[in-house]
């Protein structure tokens, strides 16, 4: 398992730092492209593409942090270095929308002659860019939230493009030249809708609330169906990571001897794995003859029998 996430971890690195190169490349394009052209929306957009190499570059520290093993100070690891880096990133996202819906009222009231084949051209150029790391990021996004982070910021510069094409079009047979600071209106608006689900999730992994996907109490049922548990409390679930989540709780079971105490933590530990993919859990066992209390087990019972551990 160890070589699996080292591996994939490997993979991310690389094409995220292949992808910032990109970015950074197509950053100063779009600065030069649109100062030449007067396009407050590509510049708008050139601003959006250089926070996203801000979020490719963060991206990439948090995957190397993420794979370093724990050690005596951060004995869980560095799981949430990248959940930390996205969170960064979407307030950074969010920030960067307000400065851009400020510049464009501005626009609005004063709008400036615009060079639409420049827009047309440079816009046309962002998409194949965006578009590329995109399919890039596509396979490492589904399991990691900061690599997810990353890609749902080329999504909104692939989008952004797609705008300013059209935009570009409708202002060379209108002559409207308010539509340039409208666009940088829409794409502003574009951001904080892809920021948002970033922020909410990694505040929750960081306040280490349920992990996206589960209920708490379908764990629980699933967890008092295994043979043997008599009762299930005291549940904690939460993440390390984005794509590591633990568990710890008091199970009740039947004043049974060790060994077969031991088959009980594998059939809790398996529908754990299986069912709710929670492969980090700590399992506090007490006896149907304890005195249960608040906090758990009024009656200290031994180490073998009280207590099983999965890492």
């Amino acid at each position: 398992m160890h070589s699996h996430n080292h591996s994939h971890s490997d993979d991310a690195s690389g094409v995220l730092r292949w992808s910032l190169v990109a970015t950074l490349a197509f950053v100063a394009v779009e600065v030069v492209a649109g100062t030449r052209a007067h396009s407050l929306a590509l510049l708008s957009d050139a601003g959006h593409n250089f926070t996203d190499a801000l979020a490719l570059l963060l991206a990439w520290f948090g995957v190397y942090f993420q794979s370093k093993p724990a050690d005596e100070v951060k004995t869980y690891g560095y799981h949430r270095a990248g959940v930390l880096a996205a969170f960064v990133n979407a307030l950074a996202l969010v920030a960067l929308s307000v400065w851009i819906i400020w510049e464009s009222v501005e626009r609005l009231r004063n709008p400036a002659p615009v060079s639409e084949i420049v827009m047309m051209a440079v816009a046309a150029l962002g998409l194949v860019v965006n578009g590329g790391v995109m399919l890039a990021l596509r396979a490492s996004s589904h399991n990691d939230l900061n690599v997810r982070s990353a890609f749902i910021h080329m999504l909104g510069d692939a989008l952004g493009s797609i705008g300013i094409v059209i935009g570009a079009l409708a202002m060379r047979w209108t002559g409207w030249r308010q539509i340039d600071p409208g666009l940088s209106i829409l794409i502003a608006l574009l951001i904080v809708w892809t920021a948002w689900g970033i922020v909410r999730e990694a505040l929750n992994i960081l306040l280490e609330g349920l992990p996206r996907g589960l209920n708490l109490n379908g764990v629980i049922a699933a967890m008092r169906g295994v043979d043997g548990v008599l009762d299930v409390h005291d549940l904690h679930i939460w993440s390390l990571g984005s794509s590591t989540r633990a568990l710890s709780c008091h199970v009740t079971i039947a004043d049974i001897p060790a060994s077969e105490s031991d088959v009980v933590l594998h059939r809790l530990n398996h529908v754990l794995a299986e069912q709710f993919h929670i492969f980090h859990s700590t399992v506090q066992f007490e006896h149907a003859t304890c005195a249960i209390s608040e906090n758990g087990c009024a009656i200290p019972v031994s180490a073998e029998e009280g207590e099983g551990h999965r890492h």
